[in-house]
């Protein structure tokens, strides 16, 4: 006796290719972290004073804040007083334009903003700036 073999049908389901998926995922994120500004803060809140002269900052200054609680904040990691000189000689070593921006509390002491920009000018800062909101 003979047998005889049917053929089996092959089942078409439904297939998604997911190289070309992953590839514009991954055009997608390059394109937004390349467009994104990037902008450096300084960790804590600060409410700046308005001047009508307020311009923007250069990408490669070193923050400084001054809260209104005299706490100073050095890109983002708090500093003392006393140690404040040292920190920004180190940066200012690797800071090809030695630019220093205070970015103060309108409500901080004067006499922590003097200390900090005297620390600065001791530390070898080229340019000294006080960051206000303009107007």
């Amino acid at each position: 006796m003979k047998s005889f073999l049917i053929p089996t049908r092959r089942k078409s389901g439904f297939h998604i290719d997911v190289v070309p998926l992953i590839d514009v995922v991954f055009v997608i994120l390059i394109f937004n972290i390349m467009s994104s500004t990037l902008t450096q803060q300084t960790g804590v809140d600060v409410d700046k004073p308005k001047a009508q002269s307020a311009g923007e900052l250069n990408r490669q200054s070193i923050l400084v804040a001054v809260t209104r609680d005299g706490l100073i904040h050095v890109n983002e990691r708090q500093v003392d007083a006393g140690g404040l000189q040292d920190v920004l000689k180190n940066l200012l070593a690797s800071n090809p334009t030695g630019e220093v921006v205070i970015v103060a509390d309108r409500e901080s002491n004067t006499g922590v903003l003097v200390g900090v920009m005297d620390a600065c000018n001791l530390a070898g800062a080229k340019k000294i700036s006080v960051a206000a909101l303009s107007q």
